[in-house]
C-alpha cells in the first residue's frame, strides 16, 4: 500500500497539511487521522515539560560522575558511614542554597550563554563577575580533566585484569587521558547536533547500571565475592561501618570531603537553557532542587548499602576460606562469615574491601560491565559537557573585551557561534591537569574552584536582594538574602578547610584581577547591584552628613568652578582638581546663555573628557539669560545637604576692556552675589589666558567612515602648567587680609600634591619698619600653631609708598576708556553723562578711590619684584564696595595681578575660620 508523507504545517509540527488519508474510509474506520484540538492546545506544553526534564537530566548527568563510581565507597570506608552522611548534608547545604540563590538569579532576566560568569558579572558586576569568570571557566576545565582521568583509571583496571599494560599504572593513565581527550575534541570540533540525544542515552545507562548494583546487594553473594569482602547485608558490619577508620596522608574529614565535593557541583547546567524554558521561575528550582534531591539519594544508599554488606578490609584469596575452623587470633569481621584476612590486614597489604578498591560498586553489582558501562556514560558525559561549557564561559569572558590579549578567543564559528579557539585553549589545559594523574589532587583542586564560584553566586544573590535595587525582581521568591550570606560564608571557610593553599592561590589571584580591573575601568554598564549598593552607600552617608554640625577641623574647600565646556577652560579644571581630589567637592558648573539646553551626547562627552583626565568632578550645565542669573541659581541649588559648594571658582575676565558694560556689569555682580551669599571666592588668572578652545577645533576628513575617525576628546587632552612637576619653584602667599585662613589653606593644599610637594611657600604680609620683626615672629608662631610647616615670612613695609609713576600711569589708561570726565562739563551736561552712562568712573568716584587704586598698584610692583620666578602667586582679594563701579573694581584687580608669567590666585573668604589650632 501506498504511505503518503505526514508533512506538518507552518503552524506546527503536529498540526498536519490536508491529506487524502485524512478523509478515506475503509468499511468501518478512517485510514489516516488527524490530531485532536486537545492534543494541539497541549502540544506546546508536552515539549515544555520535556525540555524542564531535559534540564533535570542534565543537572543529573553532571553531578553523578566519577565520584559516584570510584570514590564514594572508599570515603564511606574512611569516614563511617556517619560522617559520609555529614559531608553529604554539608555539600547537599551548599547546593541547596545555591541552587536557590541560582534561580533567584536566572529569573531576574534572561542568562544568555556564559553561565555562571554571565549570571555573577551582570549581578554583581565586572569587578568580581571578570575574575570569576576565569577561575570558572578553568574550574570547568578541570572538572573535564576529573572526569577524563576516572574514565581513565576504569580502562586501566580493565587492562590490569586482563594483563595488559602500556608503560605503568600512572603513565597509563595519562596516556589514556591524553587519548580520550583527543577524541572528545574531535567530536566537539565535528558538532554537537546529535549532543542531547547521547545525554538521554548516556542517562539511561546510568540508571540502568544504578538498579543493576542496587539488585546485585540483595543477591546473594558467591564464595569469590566472599573472598573479596563482598557479603549480604549485616548488622555487624553496618554497625562497624558506621565509625571512622582513617588511613593514609588522606586521611582526615576535610581531605574526604574536598574529594567528594566534586560529586556535588554541576548544579549550573540548567541555568545554560533557562531561556528555551516556557517558565524558568518554575523549571529551573525544580530542575535543580530535583536533581540534587535524587543524586543526593543515590549517594545516601549507595553509602549505607556499602556500608552494610562489604567489610574494610579482605585478601581476593579462596584460600584464606577457614569455614568453622577460626582461631582466636582471627582478626576482622570476615571471621564471623568464615574468611580469616588476619595476615592482610594487619600488615596493610589487603588488595579488596571497601577501604582497599574503587571496584566496590561493580563487585556489588548483578553485572560487573553494567556498572563499567556506567562508568564510562557518568565519566565521559560529564567530560564532553565540560569540556563544552568551559569554552563557552571563556568565549563569553572574551568578548565582553574586559582583559587585554584574549580577545582571539572571542571570535565564534558556524551558525551556532562555536568557540572552536577556545575548544582548543581547554583541551590543552584539560591535557596539563590529567598530566597530574592523581584522582585526589585533581578533585581537591576542583572542589576549591567551585566553592569559589559558589560563594560568589550566593552573595550575588545576597548583595542583590540587600541592595533594594527596583531592577531586583526574580520571579523565583524562595530564597533568602540572609541564608545566600551564610552559605558563601562557609563556602570560603570550606575553601581553606578542603586546601589552604589553593584557597589561598585562588583568592590572591582574583584579588589582583580585580584590582586590574577596578583600576582599568573597562566601558561596561551591565546595571550591577554593584552601582546599586554604592547608591545607597551614597545616600545613606548623605542623609546622615546632613545631622552633623559643622567644625573648623573638618572644613574642606568644596568648589563650585564656573568652567563652561570643561574642556574649553583645561586649567582652571586642573587648578581646583589639584587641592580637591580625593579631599573634596568639585562642580564644574556650565552656564548657557543660548537658550538652548546641552544634549545628552554633549553633556556625556564633557563627561567623558573629565574621566579621562582623571578629575574627580560633577559636570552641571545650566541654562540662563545671564552669567549672573546662572550663578546666582547654581549657588543657591549645587549640592546636597553638606556636600555643598562653599567656594566659587572664576576665571579672570581678560578681555574686559574691550567688553561691554553690561557683561563686567554681570561678572562683578556675581562676585556681589558670591559675597551676599557667604561663599568664599576664587579667581584664577594665567597669562596665556584660560579658553584654549581655538587650540582643539579641528574637522574630521571626510574620506574616513565615522567610526574611523578618531574621537574628539583625544584631541583636547591640552596639558596645563597644574599638570607639570614645578620642580622647586616657590609658590608666594600675599596674605594682605585675613579672611579666616582660606588664603593660607588652599596653597597648603597643593602642596600635598606630588606635583608640587617640592615647592617653597613664601608668606608675605603687611607692616611697617618699626614693628617688622615682632610681626615676623608673630606670623611664624601663627604659623607653626596651624603646623603647616611654612618657615619663611617676609614683611612688606612699603606697601603704603607712593607707586612709580609710569605704573600708576599705565592704571590710569587702563580706566580711561571707563571714565565720564565729567568735572570738566557743565552742571546739566555733567548730569545727563552720569544718567546715560551710570557704569563709567565719575571724576568724584575716581578721586575718592585714588589711594586704593595706588595701593594696587604699589602692590603689583613688590609682586612683581618679589615673585618673579615663582611657580604660583596666591593674593588676597580685594572686597568690592557697593559704592565702587564695576569697571574701577575691574581695573584694580587687572593691576593687582598684571605682569606676572605664573598663574596667579586671587583668593577671599567668607570671613569665617576655616583654619584652627585648638584640639576641639
Amino acid at each position: 500500500s501506498r504511505v503518503e508523507l505526514r508533512r506538518s504545517s507552518v503552524y506546527s509540527t503536529l498540526d498536519l497539511v490536508p491529506q487524502l488519508g485524512h478523509y478515506t474510509r475503509t468499511l468501518h474506520q478512517q485510514t489516516g487521522s488527524r490530531p485532536s484540538l486537545d492534543a494541539l492546545r497541549k502540544a506546546f506544553e508536552v515539549i515544555s515539560v520535556f525540555i524542564e526534564l531535559l534540564s533535570q537530566m542534565r543537572c543529573m548527568l553532571n553531578i553523578w560522575g566519577v565520584i559516584l563510581f570510584l570514590r564514594v565507597t572508599v570515603i564511606t570506608s574512611q569516614a563511617g558511614i556517619v560522617l559520609m552522611w555529614v559531608i553529604i548534608g554539608l555539600s547537599v547545604m551548599v547546593t541547596t542554597i545555591t541552587g536557590l540563590s541560582i534561580s533567584a538569579i536566572a529569573t531576574n532576566g534572561r542568562v544568555a550563554s556564559g553561565g555562571t560568569y554571565f549570571m555573577i558579572s551582570r549581578s554583581l558586576g565586572y569587578e568580581l563577575g571578570a575574575p570569576i569568570g576565569l577561575v570558572f571557566s578553568f574550574a570547568n576545565a578541570l572538572a573535564c580533566a576529573l572526569n577524563t582521568v576516572g574514565f581513565s583509571i576504569v580502562v586501566k583496571d580493565l587492562m590490569r585484569d586482563y594483563n595488559t599494560t602500556i608503560v605503568d599504572d600512572v603513565n597509563d593513565v595519562r596516556i589514556i587521558g591524553v587519548i580520550t581527550l583527543v577524541i572528545l575534541l574531535m567530536i566537539v570540533l565535528a558538532g554537537m547536533e546529535w549532543e542531547s540525544k547521547t545525554q538521554i542515552l548516556f542517562f539511561i545507562i546510568l540508571l540502568v547500571s544504578f538498579s543493576d548494583y542496587l539488585v546485585g546487594t540483595i543477591i546473594p553473594p558467591s564464595q569469590e565475592k566472599q573472598a573479596k569482602g563482598i557479603f549480604r547485608y549485616n548488622k555487624d558490619i553496618f554497625i562497624s561501618n558506621l565509625t571512622p577508620d582513617w588511613r593514609g596522608p588522606d586521611g582526615n574529614f576535610f581531605r574526604m570531603f574536598s574529594i567528594f565535593f566534586p560529586g556535588a557541583t554541576g548544579i549550573l547546567s540548567g541555568v545554560n537553557i533557562c531561556g528555551d524554558l516556557k517558565d524558568p521561575a518554575s523549571a529551573i528550582p525544580k530542575g535543580t532542587l530535583g536533581a540534587i534531591f535524587f543524586t543526593t539519594l543515590s549517594y545516601l544508599v549507595l553509602s549505607v548499602t556499602s556500608g552494610a554488606s562489604v567489610v574494610r578490609d579482605a585478601s581476593g584469596n579462596m584460600s584464606d576460606f577457614v569455614g568453622g575452623n577460626i582461631t582466636s587470633d582471627c582478626v576482622g569481621l570476615g571471621c564471623q562469615f568464615g574468611w580469616n584476612f588476619t595476615k592482610c590486614t594487619l600488615s596493610q597489604t589487603c588488595k579488596f574491601g571497601l577501604a582497599n578498591t574503587s571496584k566496590v560498586m561493580g563487585l556489588l553489582s548483578g553485572s560487573y560491565y553494567l556498572i563499567i558501562a556506567g562508568v564510562f556514560a557518568a565519566t565521559l558525559s560529564s567530560a564532553l559537557g565540560f569540556l563544552v561549557s568551559a569554552p563557552k564561559v571563556f568565549q563569553c569572558l572574551c568578548k565582553d573585551k574586559i582583559y587585554p590579549y584574549i580577545g582571539v578567543f572571542a571570535k565564534g564559528y558556524g551558525k551556532n557561534n562555536e568557540p572552536f579557539r577556545a575548544y582548543i585553549l581547554c583541551f590543552f589545559i584539560a591535557v596539563g591537569l590529567v598530566l597530574i594523574g592523581d584522582l585526589n589532587t585533581i578533585a581537591a583542586l576542583n572542589s576549591n574552584l567551585f566553592m569559589c564560584s559558589y560563594a560568589l553566586i550566593n552573595f550575588s544573590c545576597f548583595h542583590a536582594s540587600f541592595t533594594n535595587a527596583p531592577g531586583w525582581r526574580p520571579m523565583f521568591h524562595y530564597y533568602n538574602k540572609w541564608l545566600a550570606l551564610f552559605a558563601a560564608a562557609i563556602a570560603v571557610l570550606l575553601m581553606f578547610l578542603f586546601t589552604w593553599w589553593a584557597a589561598l592561590f585562588v583568592l590572591s589571584f582574583m584579588a589582583i584581577l580585580f584590582i586590574y580591573v577596578t583600576y582599568n575601568k573597562p566601558n561596561v554598564n551591565w546595571g550591577s547591584s554593584v552601582q546599586a549598593g554604592s547608591y545607597n552607600m551614597a545616600l545613606s552617608y548623605s542623609v546622615a552628613l546632613s545631622s552633623v554640625n559643622d567644625h573648623v577641623k573638618n572644613f574642606r574647600p568644596q568648589c563650585l568652578v564656573l568652567t563652561g565646556p570643561p574642556n574649553q577652560r583645561p586649567a582652571l579644571v586642573d587648578f581646583v582638581d589639584s587641592f580637591t581630589k580625593h579631599a573634596s567637592l568639585m562642580i564644574c558648573g556650565d552656564i548657557i546663555m543660548d537658550r538652548q539646553t546641552r544634549l545628552q551626547d554633549d553633556t556625556d562627552r564633557l563627561v567623558k573628557w573629565m574621566n579621562k583626565r582623571k578629575v574627580r568632578s560633577f559636570y552641571s550645565p545650566f541654562t540662563a539669560d545671564s552669567l549672573r542669573v546662572g550663578a546666582r541659581n547654581l549657588l543657591q541649588a549645587s549640592g546636597l545637604g553638606k556636600l555643598k559648594p562653599n567656594i566659587l571658582v572664576l576665571g579672570f575676565k581678560s578681555n574686559w576692556r574691550d567688553s561691554s558694560p553690561e557683561s563686567i556689569e554681570d561678572y562683578i555682580n556675581t562676585i556681589y552675589d558670591t559675597f551676599d551669599t557667604n561663599y568664599s571666592l576664587c579667581i584664577l588668572r594665567m597669562v596665556e589666558g584660560l579658553d584654549v578652545s581655538d587650540q582643539f577645533d579641528f574637522e574630521v576628513n571626510q574620506g574616513f567612515e565615522p567610526e574611523e575617525s578618531v574621537e574628539k576628546e583625544d584631541h583636547d587632552q591640552i596639558k596645563t602648567v597644574f599638570q607639570i612637576d614645578q620642580g622647586k619653584k616657590t609658590i608666594d602667599i600675599y596674605w594682605i587680609a585675613d579672611d579666616g585662613g582660606l588664603t593660607l589653606l588652599v596653597p597648603y593644599l597643593l602642596t600635598r600634591r606630588k606635583r608640587w610637594q617640592n615647592c617653597k611657600v613664601r608668606v608675605f604680609i603687611v607692616g611697617d619698619e618699626q614693628n617688622m620683626e615682632e610681626s615676623r615672629t608673630e606670623m611664624l608662631r601663627l604659623l607653626d600653631r596651624f603646623r603647616f610647616g611654612f618657615k619663611d615670612v617676609t614683611v612688606m613695609t612699603d606697601s603704603e609708598k607712593h607707586p612709580q609713576a609710569k605704573n600708576l600711569e599705565r592704571f590710569e589708561d587702563s580706566v580711561a576708556s571707563f571714565r565720564l570726565y565729567d568735572e570738566q562739563q557743565d552742571g546739566v551736561l555733567a548730569q545727563e553723562l552720569r544718567e546715560n552712562a551710570p557704569w563709567k568712573i565719575s571724576d568724584k568716584e575716581f578721586e575718592a578711590f585714588r589711594q586704593k587704586s595706588e595701593t594696587k598698584v604699589k602692590l603689583n610692583e613688590i609682586i612683581r619684584r618679589n615673585s618673579i620666578y615663582a611657580g604660583l602667586v596666591v593674593v588676597s582679594l580685594p572686597v568690592p564696595h557697593s559704592d565702587c563701579t564695576s569697571a574701577l573694581y575691574m581695573a584694580w584687580l587687572d593691576t593687582l595681578t598684571c605682569g606676572l608669567h605664573c598663574p596667579v590666585v586671587l583668593i577671599r573668604g567668607n570671613q569665617e575660620d576655616v583654619l584652627t589650632f585648638y584640639c576641639q
